[in-house]
């Protein structure tokens, strides 16, 4: 059972749903200056914590000098309190305002601060230097793009090269998208207020946000599910779901096929690592059984590597790809938990995809295996298959898949939605955030991942790794798309360990499926 705050911190909102959630906490009879005043002190401290008095010595010669950018707005007023709280503390403070126009509130809390002798600057050639800056020019719902002269003192602020931390949002991001509004703060923290924005978990917000945070200022849950229903659209997937998802533990009494039985099919000649790969992260899942069907003259080679698996021998063509799906004597592909097919399949297994997509087993697509589905235009037809299919392409292979949907490198909740739909199988498309979708339009995002993921065969663990979770799941009546996210999580969270001590250059495929099990532990 989640805590609240573990469920808020799955909660994703555009800028409309905030906008209706606050809505009703205003109409409740909460006044928007005291939730101001209670979001702004919890920034506050935050900020504290990144750069504490007591340790100032160690970060600068003298109490810290702070920048406060103010907009017109309400985020506006968010800074202007915390331009106030931050000089109550014995922070050297000033603050630059360059509108004249600005809401009621905000304007009120102007007037205070300069009551209290804070410098405030109009133009951006008087601001002093500063040791770091916070970032309150424009709030959640920004839709126009940013211009001169604002663009322009964004751009120069950025080459200061302070360190900026950005309330909510980086100034200048679509909230829902992460799109670039002509231009935008390149944030070093972003604390996001109450609920995560959907654009923060963009790929093309990456550069912008820096280190992103939640600011939990406790919004009823109550008011939350008005907007949302009782289960969000759009959700992260937290440490806490993507364990509670795993197939643990074990019951006392059990064996081998109870904890699913997964078929791999992949590998040829040519591309021989794809299958070792493949099945290292089948190994890391912990799947009670597990058949791997190659190419004959790969089979001493993996029985090398996984003693402890079954590995099916089968007729080649000339190139060295499985030409003919040859299983043990009175088995067939319904007998199997699950199946995962395609790293290292080559495009010459074209009849191989076709035998598999007609069976009845839950069925992971990757690498070939989308290649193939996308030569022969079958998308449609999965639709009709009597068990879960799960597509994980790359943007590359998710274009060649879906040529008709156009915004998966700028709006990837939109485009996996769209996918999902379309083919009626879960979809997870691969990025710095993978976004996962299931045909009802549910939509999960990876929060946290890793660059030193960008190597060969990473992509092969992860297949075989969620073919695991997938057997073993079936067996224990585990929502598909859950066990996509378990999945996902877990393969970032390897990389993310793997380069805290190796570094992003130190990751290759085979040490990644080495630390998998050390994620859990």
């Amino acid at each position: 059972m989640l805590t609240r705050n573990e469920h808020i911190s799955q909660i994703i909102v555009t800028a409309a749903q905030m906008r209706d959630i606050e809505a009703r906490i205003f109409a409740a009879g909460m006044p928007v200056s005291a939730l101001m005043e209670k979001v702004a002190g919890l920034v506050t401290r935050r900020i504290q914590d990144i750069f504490p008095q007591h340790n100032i010595s160690s970060l600068f010669s003298s109490s810290p000098e702070v920048g406060i950018l103010v907009g017109p707005g309400h985020n506006g007023g968010d800074a202007l309190v915390v331009a106030r709280e931050l000089y109550f503390s014995g922070y050297r403070v000033w603050i630059y305002l360059p509108f004249d126009k600005l809401k009621e509130l905000t304007s009120q809390h102007l007037q205070y601060a300069q009551s209290l002798d804070i410098p405030c600057y109009q133009d951006v050639e008087q601001l002093p230097n500063c040791d770091f800056l916070v970032d309150g020019l424009f709030g959640f719902g920004l839709e126009r793009a940013i211009t001169d002269p604002i663009a322009a003192v964004i751009n120069q602020l950025n080459q200061w090269n302070k360190p900026i931390i950005s309330i909510d949002l980086p100034s200048g991001l679509h909230t829902d998208t992460g799109k670039v509004l002509g231009t935008a703060i390149r944030a070093t923290y972003t604390l996001c207020l109450g609920l995560w924005k959907q654009g923060l978990l963009q790929d093309q917000a990456l550069d912008y946000i820096g280190k992103a945070e939640l600011i939990n200022f406790d919004i009823p849950l109550a008011d939350v599910q008005a907007v949302l229903g009782d289960v969000p659209k759009v959700k992260r997937i937290t440490s806490a779901t993507a364990l509670s998802t795993l197939p643990l533990p074990r019951p006392p009494v059990t064996h081998k096929y109870k904890e699913g039985h997964l078929l791999l099919i992949c590998g040829s000649r040519r591309y021989a690592g794809g299958a070792i790969l493949t099945a290292l992260g089948a190994r890391g899942s912990g799947v009670g059984m597990l058949s791997i069907a190659v190419p004959e003259s790969l089979k001493h080679l993996l029985v090398s590597h996984l003693p402890e698996a079954l590995v099916i021998g089968c007729p080649e063509t000339k190139t060295g790809a499985i030409a003919q799906l040859q299983l043990p004597e009175k088995t067939e592909l319904s007998d199997f938990s699950a199946i995962a097919i395609g790293p290292g399949l080559t495009k010459d297994a074209t009849s191989i995809v076709q035998e598999v997509l007609s069976c009845d087993r839950p069925l992971v697509l990757d690498a070939d295996g989308l290649n193939i589905l996308a030569q022969l235009g079958t998308i449609p037809t999965l639709q009709k298959r009597q068990a879960a299919t799960i597509l994980t392409p790359h943007t590359g292979e998710f274009a060649r898949l879906f040529p008709d949907i156009t915004d998966a490198k700028h709006d990837r909740v939109k485009a996996v939605r769209e996918a999902a739909a379309q083919s009626g199988a879960v979809v997870l498309l691969k990025g710095a955030r993978t976004a996962i979708s299931n045909p009802q339009g549910s939509v999960w995002i990876n929060p946290e991942s890793t660059p030193a993921l960008a190597r060969g065969g990473s992509g092969d663990v992860l297949t075989g790794l969620l073919g695991g979770l997938l057997a073993q799941g079936v067996n224990k009546n585990i929502a598909v798309e859950d066990i996509v996210a378990t999945a996902a999580w877990w393969h970032a969270q390897a990389g993310i360990l793997a380069a805290s001590e190796r570094t992003e250059l130190g990751v290759d495929a085979f040490t990644l499926s080495q630390y998998l099990l050390r994620v859990i532990n």
